[in-house]
């Protein structure tokens, strides 16, 4: 089988294009939390040596995509309370830092506002775009506000979490669409541009009051389905 080529640049190798495969499907959603990724299954799938699958599988553990269980192996990450908390602290500090930094040295935050045009014209289009795509382009605005700061060490800081956050975003995928996140960013980058207290007050709402809600409830929400099955 092929493997498909990724943005990645870490992607060269081959463990690194598994990696990259392996790593776009679980951003689309296709692995649900508590899959075990056999190695034995993934050698045979991607026609390679069971120490690159373990190569690959390091890289994805790096990344915060999946975990390795003791007598389990490698699993897809789950979804708790203390996680969430800590990538969405995580995300808060970085991003809320590098907008004050970029407000403070009056930066130009027009690359925010293209890559939100990028979003709406995801969902203006006639085929409805992969969740893969809306995550990219959720992250890009995201990164942008970071990027802003003109920090490249904050930067590198955020690009450690950002496939972690995406991989969180899946779970709220019921209750998200293309429109309705173009609209929230459209939203947040008018308060972006005015700038002051309005865009910090923002986008400390969009990640606590959007992201990190929509993750709590979605985890209540599986809580609860795993307590109703389980009478």
């Amino acid at each position: 089988m092929a493997v498909p080529a990724s943005n990645d640049s870490g992607s060269q190798t081959v463990p690194g294009r598994v990696a990259a495969a392996l790593r776009d499907e679980l951003l689309d959603g296709a692995h649900p939390v508590g899959t075990r990724l056999r190695e034995e299954d993934l050698a045979e799938r991607f026609d390679v040596g069971r120490h690159t699958i373990r190569s690959a599988l390091r890289l994805l553990v790096d990344r915060g995509l999946v975990i390795h269980e003791r007598h389990r192996g490698a699993v897809v990450a789950p979804l708790s309370r203390q996680r969430i908390d800590e990538v969405f602290d995580y995300r808060k500090l970085l991003e809320l830092g590098a907008l004050r930094m970029a407000l403070a040295a009056g930066a130009d935050l027009t690359p925010v506002l293209v890559e939100v045009e990028r979003l709406e014209a995801l969902a203006e289009r006639p085929s409805s775009p992969s969740w893969l795509e809306l995550t990219e382009a959720h992250s890009a605005i995201h990164r942008a506000i970071v990027a802003a700061a003109g920090n490249m060490h904050v930067l590198d800081a955020y690009h450690r979490c950002e496939d972690e956050v995406r991989l969180l975003l899946t779970f709220v995928r019921p209750d998200f669409d293309a429109a309705r996140m173009a609209v929230v960013h459209r939203q947040l980058v008018e308060k972006l541009l005015q700038g002051g207290g309005a865009a910090e007050e923002a986008l400390t709402e969009d990640i606590d009051f959007t992201g990190r809600a929509a993750l709590l409830t979605a985890l209540h929400r599986a809580e609860e389905s795993v307590r109703l099955l389980g009478h």
